[in-house]
């Protein structure tokens, strides 16, 4: 059976996935990386932890959400054993809006325990909030300590994982939401002008796509990941049959 491993938004939780989940059905093994709640640990440091939890003896997909597009990206440049695919959902792989570079060093000063969740809510899931989705929002953001949201926000405004790109070598897919309020359009645009091949799925949704088309999502995911595993055995199989026919001609 293939996994799909999949890295948490800015919360690092991995809580919030709970419908797209239990939407990819029980063909693919869904693995969850969770960061600490506590620890301020930067990009290298939470990459650390994700690699910890890829498989070892199977064939794997990543998918990085959000924040954690350029740790994928960074694992997948350094070719781990039995990585078929890259998804990034949402995110990007250089700080995506650079014209706020210059705010870094004043987030550690955002009272973010003081957000009002309503603010949040349009940010994050805009017109297609409901109740059901603020609430969750708000319940697993007060787990997670302010400090470690607002060092995460700042490493995400000096990343750069654009050279990482050129070096994947597996299929890569992006999910992007057209009312998306957190990442620009430009995100996904630089990341397919230094990897033209990367395909692209449009939804009308918000920064929040996994959470509120959970379903629609998944289909896609499946998709990708059993036609990519078909090509991976298919070609398997023709490298072995031409090896085979060799060793008989010998």
């Amino acid at each position: 059976m293939v996994s799909l491993v999949v890295l948490p938004g800015l919360d690092g939780t991995g809580q919030l996935f709970e419908d797209f989940v239990s939407a990819l059905g029980k063909d693919i093994e869904v693995i969850v990386v969770s960061y600490p709640p506590d620890k301020l640990l930067d990009y290298a440091e939470l990459e650390t932890v994700a690699r910890s939890c890829l498989p070892a003896d199977k064939p794997f997909f990543i998918l990085g959400e959000s924040f954690s597009g350029p740790i994928a990206v960074s694992i997948a440049a350094s070719s781990p054993r039995g990585l078929q695919g890259v998804i990034l959902c949402c995110s990007f792989a250089r700080n995506p809006h650079p014209e706020l570079a210059w705010l870094r060093p004043f987030i550690r000063l955002v009272p973010i325990a003081f957000i009002p969740l309503s603010l949040l809510a349009y940010f994050l899931l805009g017109r297609f909030a409901n109740e059901r989705l603020r609430t969750r929002l708000g319940r697993i953001l007060a787990t997670v300590s302010s400090s470690v949201l607002r060092h995460r926000a700042r490493t995400a405004l000096s990343i750069d994982k654009t050279g990482a790109l050129s070096r994947i070598m597996v299929p890569m897919l992006y999910l992007r939401a057209s009312d998306d309020r957190v990442i620009p359009k430009s995100a996904s645009q630089l990341i397919l002008s230094l990897k033209p091949d990367t395909r692209v799925v449009e939804f009308q949704a918000p920064h929040f796509l996994l959470q509120t088309f959970p379903s629609e999502t998944a289909s896609v995911v499946k998709a990708f990941v059993s036609v990519e595993t078909k090509r991976r055995n298919n070609c398997a199989f023709l490298v072995r049959t031409y090896f085979e026919a060799g060793l008989k001609r010998l």
